[in-house]
């Protein structure tokens, strides 16, 4: 997913705050400290021992919660890959397409009420190629993920890849449009409207 014609500065969302090693959520701490500095420095500049100093623990404490400091911003992918997953599984009988706007709708629902952190978070991925990549990777997952459990259900092979694959594009083309700076409408309404027009354009 790219948001090319965005520009997000430090101005839209604020994450600096005083941190102390006596403060609570050590994960929470060091997500924010990395991505205040993925801002002020960018990426590749922030160091994994930089992020732990910030938030107040030691570089010991950061690898007990991410395996680099990419993870501070994929940590959430394999709750959202499993949740689309379940939809999949576990919606009522319906053709393929409808199927995999319940896994859609699942992952959409949990990026629902992070919006300002998934537009910083898209801005940092649209500033390192090396980032973008990896979320191809993720995206790849889901489609792999829904069309797997598509096939779990009895539908064909062919028809689950490609129901699969159209879904995972509705879901990032809504997530472009999404944190786009003047929407306002919410992600599940966007990835819903988004399928009505594939049905529509099927015929």
């Amino acid at each position: 997913m790219s948001v090319t014609d965005i520009s997000m500065s430090q101005t839209d969302i604020t994450y600096t705050h005083p941190m102390g090693r006596w403060q609570p959520d050590a994960r929470g701490r060091l997500g924010a400290a990395a991505i205040e500095l993925y801002l002020s420095q960018g990426f590749e500049a922030t160091t994994v021992a930089q992020i732990a100093e910030r938030a107040g623990v030691t570089e010991r404490t950061f690898f007990r919660y991410f395996g680099d400091k990419r993870e501070v911003l994929f940590a959430g992918s394999q709750e959202l890959l499993d949740a689309a997953i379940a939809a999949v599984r576990n919606a009522p009988d319906a053709p393929a397409l409808d199927l995999v706007a319940a896994g859609v709708d699942a992952a959409a629902g949990i990026l629902q009420l992070r919006q300002d952190h998934a537009r910083v978070r898209q801005s940092i991925l649209d500033a390192n190629p090396s980032l973008q990549e990896r979320e191809l990777l993720k995206m790849a997952a889901l489609t792999s993920g829904m069309a797997s459990a598509l096939v779990e259900r009895g539908v064909d092979p062919v028809d689950a890849g490609l129901a699969a694959s159209l879904g995972v594009s509705v879901f990032s083309q809504g997530f472009v449009r999404w944190i786009a700076a003047d929407e306002r409408r919410d992600y599940l309404e966007i990835v819903r409207e988004s399928f009505e027009r594939l049905r529509a354009l099927a015929g």
